[in-house]
This record gives structure tokens, C-alpha cells and sequence, in this order.
């Protein structure tokens, strides 16, 4: 299932995808994208590059945490919780680019009221993903299919097949979260060979005591929404081992799919050493 509750669509739906003649968001709604695009705003740093990747200068608009590529030169519009609404109308956008778990309904319903389209992406599994950045590419922002959309497709492909770890994946501290039930990242790691202990959970990101985790065998920290690093959350999981990975490649959706299952690979077995720790 997907963060709007309906099943989470699989890479074979991408043969469904071809007839653009009505546009369906993720979480199904119908959105009215003019037939020529040329000006978008995203919400969202994931489909900020995806949509840079694979059409520079379309972008009109996006939020200040869209950091990728480095060299975007677009009007910022605050942050994906608190978007500048004024601004966004200002830009005048075809069409919105947003996601269900970023972004807060209530902003994107004051676009949707001020007559603007809004395109709205919920995938919680990778082969969901690739589905939805199709669809968002072709259907919302009226692009080609993009050789990188290939290119990660074929590299997540290819089942994992080795050992297999539990772990716990904090996502912030103070207080503490961390990833639980249907999330993409959770899948990604699947997909790595970790399972997350938390896939059981009741809620898809629960505030957490770390006294109350079941043991794991390892404990992933991404450097991104909450800035982990071998400095920073580490010497909290005492002797159980730590890795600190990629937030945009561990969390992100997009152009860095391509080279995420190399970089998360290498990361995860590197455990983290720090005087904290020795």
C-alpha cells in the first residue's frame, strides 16, 4: 500500500502508463496538466532533481532543502512544510509537483483552489518509484521517457541474494524516529539485504525509546533529515554496530537511484569507528 492507502503499484504497470489521456496522480486524483508544460515548481528535493536531470530550465520554482543539482538557479519558495503560497502563484506554474508525505494537504489545497494543477507522488517501495517518476515525468511535466529512468531500472533489477541483517534505521533524535511500516527507504534496504525491525510498526515513522528496541545487528543512520554522523548518534547504540549512509541515496527518489545500490552497498559494510566507540 502506498502513504494515501491505495496499492502500491508495481514495475510491471509501467505497460499502463502510455496513454496520458487522463492524468492520475498517485494518490488518484485526476489533474488537469495543460498539454505543453514549461513552467514547474517542486515541492519536493527528490523530484527537484529528477526533474533538473531530465529537463534543465523547466523548473521555475522549488524549495529552499532542494539542493540537487548544485548548481539550480530557480526562485526559492520556502520550505516543503511551509511553502511560500503567494510566491508559487506569483511563478505562475503549469503544474505543482508534490509529494503525499513532504507536503501538508493544507498547501496544496490553496494551490489546487487558486486553479493550479498539483501532482502529487506517494511510492513506498523502489519498483514504485520507478513508476511514479514515469508517470510524473510523462504525465505531469508532458517529458520523455529519460535514459536514467533505464538506467536505474536496471540496476534495482536484480534480486538480493546473501546474507541478511536486522536493523533499526533512525531518521531524527531528540526526540527519536525512526523508520517504521511501507516506507521506500525501508524497501531499499530490503532490497540491500537489511530488514528493518520496525517493519511491523503500527506508524510509518514512530517516535521511538531506544531501551525498548528489540536487539538488531546493526543500526543504520542516513545523514539526512536529521544530520547523523560518526560524531553525531553513534555512541548511542552502544557495542551494536553503526553505519552512517547517504540520506539522498537511502531515502531519495530520482536521478540518484542510478548509483544508490553501489553507494548504500559499500556503506553498509563500514561500520562506524569513533573514540566514542573504542
Amino acid at each position: 500500500m502506498t502513504a494515501s492507502g491505495r496499492d502500491d503499484p508495481g514495475i510491471d504497470d509501467l505497460s499502463n502508463i502510455d496513454d496520458l489521456g487522463d492524468e492520475v496522480d498517485d494518490l488518484g486524483n485526476e489533474v488537469a496538466v495543460p498539454r505543453r508544460v514549461t513552467r514547474v515548481v517542486s515541492l519536493v528535493p527528490s523530484l527537484t532533481e529528477a526533474i533538473a536531470h531530465t529537463a534543465p530550465g523547466l523548473l521555475v520554482g522549488a524549495t529552499a532543502w532542494c539542493s540537487r543539482p548544485a548548481d539550480l538557479d530557480v526562485t526559492r519558495v520556502r520550505g516543503t512544510k511551509n511553502p511560500d503560497i503567494a510566491t508559487i502563484l506569483s511563478l505562475a506554474p503549469d503544474v505543482v509537483c508534490a509529494n503525499a508525505e513532504e507536503n501538508r494537504d493544507v498547501d496544496l489545497d490553496q494551490l489546487r483552489a487558486a486553479g493550479v494543477p498539483v501532482w502529487v507522488t506517494a511510492p513506498a517501495s523502489v519498483d514504485a518509484a520507478l513508476v511514479s517518476l514515469e508517470r510524473m515525468l510523462r504525465g505531469a511535466c508532458r517529458l520523455d521517457r529519460p535514459d536514467w529512468l533505464a538506467a536505474a531500472r536496471a540496476t534495482w533489477a536484480a534480486p538480493y541474494r546473501g546474507p541478511r541483517r536486522s536493523a533499526l534505521v533512525p531518521v531524527w533524535r531528540r526526540p527519536w524516529m525512526a523508520v517504521g511500516r511501507e516506507t521506500f527507504t525501508g524497501d531499499v534496504l530490503r532490497r540491500l539485504g537489511v530488514d528493518n525491525v520496525l517493519a511491523g510498526h503500527p506508524q510509518r515513522y514512530p517516535r521511538i525509546h531506544l531501551d525498548e528496541v528489540p536487539p538488531v545487528d546493526l543500526v543504520v543512520l542516513p545523514d539526512e533529515p536529521y544530520p547523523f554522523s560518526p560524531a553525531d548518534g553513534p555512541e548511542a547504540f552502544g557495542d551494536t554496530p553503526v553505519v552512517c549512509v547517504s540520506g539522498r541515496h537511502l531515502t531519495w527518489y530520482g536521478p540518484s537511484l542510478v548509483s544508490a545500490r553501489a553507494v548504500l552497498d559499500a556503506q553498509l559494510s563500514h561500520p562506524v569507528t569513533t573514540p566514542a566507540r573504542t
